[in-house]
């Protein structure tokens, strides 16, 4: 196998410690995309018997003859094309799952210019741990005495979590805790650095990923997210199909620097980084106002 553009480690390496995610949809796709395959081999091999059997189909509705080659063509050129698609998206969910998010959380990292006064991070979501070790790496390249939690919604995940967290040897600096990202269990102004990797689009999904309580939900994930930000505090979200409404909300908490990466393809729909600042302070009008971040 290649090596990460980001850190130049063998992903046999990263493979070993953090699996594959989404291994599920996976074996799903590429399960369809051999049947598919198959299929079109048996159309190539057996075309003539195929049209005949059209031609029989199709005699009873009194379609002309040629009719019956047409749609044994178009039948099979159709079964090619979908074996085709389903292996570029069997590849393209497991490029996202661990290569593409293992350089994306580095590049999350990267968009915080200052880690040295970072005493305490939160990974909001944090899965296996891929963007949670970044953290926790640059924080022990700098030299840094700081933190970073981990929280999840499954305490399943979170031991798992803490597994690869010793494997990558920055156990010392992680600390994981199962906990809802709509009700943060931390106090205000509570950390330096939020980021969140491919996790808040999750939030809400029982009601639908359309829906108005669903989009309610990921705002209040998002409210919260900025709550525990200490003011003067970065954030920064890698996520996929909401980032418009993140940016609205962000908008409308009066957020610094609010900025929005180019598009990358991830799990085969758009996905962008978006990072912010939190102002030390909120002013409008005359007089200073605090914002309750609450939605």
């Amino acid at each position: 196998m290649g090596k990460s553009a980001a850190t130049g480690r063998d992903w046999t390496q990263i493979y070993a410690i953090y699996g594959l995610d989404q291994w599920q949809t996976v074996l799903f796709l590429l399960f369809h995309a051999i049947l598919f395959t198959v299929l079109s081999v048996l159309y190539l091999a057996y075309f003539k018997p195929i049209v005949h059997l059209f031609e029989s189909l199709l005699a009873v509705a009194a379609v002309p003859g040629g009719a019956a080659r047409f749609a044994a063509g178009f039948t099979g050129s159709v079964t090619a094309i979908s074996a085709i698609c389903l292996f570029f998206a069997a590849a393209n969910f497991f490029y996202s799952s661990l290569p593409l998010h293992y350089d994306m959380a580095h590049r999350m990292v990267n968009s915080v210019s200052d880690w040295s006064t970072v005493k305490q991070a939160l990974d909001l979501g944090c899965g296996r741990g891929i963007l949670l070790n970044a953290v926790a790496t640059q924080l022990k390249k700098g030299g840094s005495s700081g933190r970073v939690v981990g929280l999840d919604r499954s305490n399943r995940t979170t031991l798992s979590t803490l597994r690869t967290a010793k494997m990558e040897g920055v156990g010392e600096y992680v600390t994981c805790r199962e906990g809802d990202p709509r009700r943060l269990p931390f106090g205000d102004n509570y950390f330096d650095v939020v980021v969140s990797g491919v996790f808040v689009h999750t939030v809400g999904k029982e009601h639908g990923p359309r829906t108005v309580a669903a989009s309610a939900e990921r705002m209040r994930a998002v409210g919260e997210l900025v709550r525990v930000l200490k003011p003067g505090g970065v954030g920064v979200v890698w996520d996929l199909l909401h980032v418009p409404e993140y940016v609205r909300r962000l908008q409308e908490l009066k957020m610094e620097d609010v900025r929005v990466s180019e598009r990358v393809t991830a799990f085969m729909v758009n996905s962008h980084i978006v990072s912010f600042r939190k102002p030390s302070q909120h002013v409008v009008g005359p007089n200073e106002v605090r914002l309750d971040w609450r939605c």
